[in-house]
């Protein structure tokens, strides 16, 4: 990099000071949006740079992938935002308005072209009505707002509401009439409904920063796959970082999925500043990014490192390790899939035994993934005065807390989150949030949280809490008695599906597999001092 003179502008000023974004917009990305650009788009210098304005993928539309589309049912809402936080495409919205400003806004809906059966979307939930009607403040009506450009018809909404039993969210058949009414419904929370107010939404309820539709980086249009665990993750972490720090806050991705479906050109997810480095180099850029900040005096601003189990415990881990030996404060976000995902679903060190990958498949000369998994959470436990978490999805309290733990840690933090992938786990579109609960209840991924900050020793500072039947080697369903071992994942999976004979019984690999998870799980067990 050439120095820059003193008193004088670089190129690099002057081109992004002289950039017409709304130039962009409509020749740029109005050609790719028409499907014309391939055959009538210039060279442009964003593309020649390699720069993506923020933002761009909010006019990404997906309407036209899946025949159906989820209804909601007001009338069985209690506003518990599960399916704002798991949905992976920043399609589900939550919305709090009160009584006083509800009648005013459906006055308008006729503008928008919404129905008057519209009235119908308000609930009437103990957390937003009942609670600030006993407090003598005014109630206030809670909604959900489906954009259909943005979803794809995954399901998992309508997944995580049945688990739960509410059952507000239901897959209905797309029609024309449908596509009309979502259309004008959503126009109509956007434009005319007003935002949630902050009275409304409690601080101390992570879940509440969903609420906080402003503070949401990733803002639809990623090119993930239907149901994708990577980016439900990914949204999770930046919306909470968002939420508590603002834009005052950068992201440095390595290759791979996370870089891929977040900028295929000219769709750019976030509406925060990023940069994607090579696969095995983010935590080292991360570090450069970290350290100029610091020059400029802006020690505050937050800056993540985000990367897959590859980038992260493989090829890129020396950088990794290196980096949580700085003491610097960055955060990183490694999203295990057990595979390289957007290169064809090849083992990695963090791969499962008895997993069918590439390079690891299961035939008459091989039983699949024969080496023990590397458990990258240990490894960055022994490293100086490093925040570390295990999390799931599914365990969102758990996971919001730790970021937002991690957020605040003065040195280096490493989250390690569960992250389904559909094509090579095997799994339906609708199951990321079903099987990154499952991963947790049966020891295959257990989560966890070492705090530094608690205490002197490993006992001290490793928290086990959030794990099902803790003094336990496997977890029982309570009501049947059934035993969620490594052999209950496994059997609801693809990837493991030559473990199992013809009568449904486990191969000795898959055993041995089994006990290694068991192993690893009293390793953790007794690090934390509850077992001898």
């Amino acid at each position: 990099m050439a120095i820059e003179p003193k008193n004088q502008k670089s190129s690099a000023t002057v081109d992004a000071e002289s950039c017409d974004l709304g130039n962009f917009r409509s020749e740029v990305l109005g050609a790719y949006l028409k499907g014309k650009a391939d055959g009538e788009l210039p060279a442009d210098s964003h593309s020649a740079r390699s720069l993506i304005p923020p933002g761009t993928a909010a006019a990404r539309s997906f309407a036209a992938i899946a025949s159906e589309f989820p209804a909601y049912h007001a009338d069985k809402c209690v506003a518990c935002m599960e399916c704002v936080m798991v949905c992976p495409d920043a399609a589900v919205h939550g919305r709090v308005t009160p009584q006083t400003e509800l009648e005013g806004a459906l006055a308008k809906a006729q503008t928008v072209g919404a129905p008057a059966s519209i009235k119908a979307q308000f609930a009437k939930t103990d957390k937003f009505w009942k609670v600030y009607e006993k407090k003598g403040e005014v109630p206030a009506y809670f909604s959900i707002w489906i954009d259909p450009d943005k979803c794809k018809g995954c399901a998992e909404c309508v997944s995580v509401c049945t688990d739960s039993g509410h059952n507000a969210l239901t897959m209905e058949e797309k029609t024309d009439e449908q596509r009309k009414t979502s259309a004008a419904s959503y126009k109509f929370s956007t434009e005319i409904l007003p935002r949630t107010p902050q009275k409304y939404i409690n601080p101390k309820l992570h879940t509440d920063l969903f609420l906080m539709e402003d503070a949401w980086p990733y803002v639809g249009g990623a090119g993930s796959c239907m149901g994708c665990g990577e980016i439900t993750a990914l949204k999770m972490a930046m919306t909470t970082t968002m939420a508590k720090y603002g834009k005052n806050m950068v992201i440095v991705a390595s290759t791979g999925c996370n870089s891929v479906f977040s900028s295929t050109y000219p769709f750019n997810i976030f509406n925060v500043p990023w940069t994607n480095s090579l696969f095995e180099n983010g935590p080292t850029t991360a570090l450069g990014v970290r350290m100029r900040l610091n020059q400029e005096g802006k020690r505050d601003t937050k800056v993540w490192v985000v990367g897959g189990d590859g980038a992260m415990n493989d090829i890129g881990f020396q950088a990794l390790s290196r980096a949580l030996c700085t003491g610097e404060d960055i955060k990183i976000l490694v999203l295990d899939t057990q595979v390289y995902s957007n290169t064809g679903g090849q083992a990695s060190t963090a791969t499962f035994m008895g997993q069918s990958a590439k390079m690891s498949m299961h035939g008459k000369a091989s039983t699949g993934k024969v080496e023990q998994r590397k458990e990258l959470g240990l490894i960055s436990m022994m490293h100086p005065e490093v925040f570390v978490a295990q999390v799931s999805t599914s365990y969102y309290n758990h996971f919001l807390r730790a970021v937002s733990d991690a957020l605040e840690f003065p040195g280096p933090a490493v989250i390690i989150a569960y992250a389904p992938c559909m094509p090579e786990h095997g799994i339906a579109d609708n199951a990321a949030f079903a099987q990154a609960k499952a991963a947790v209840q049966s020891r295959a991924f257990p989560i966890y949280v070492h705090d530094p900050r608690k205490g002197r020793s490993i006992k001290e500072r490793l928290d086990l809490r959030g794990n099902p039947s803790i003094s336990e080697d496997w977890h029982k369903d309570p009501k049947t008695g059934e035993v969620y071992d490594f052999t209950w994942f496994a059997k609801q999976e693809e990837r493991f599906s030559h473990q199992f004979n013809a009568e449904g019984r486990p191969s000795e690999a898959l055993l041995m597999s089994q006990a290694d998870r068991l192993s690893h799980w009293n390793k953790l067990r007794e690090l934390a001092g509850l077992v001898k």
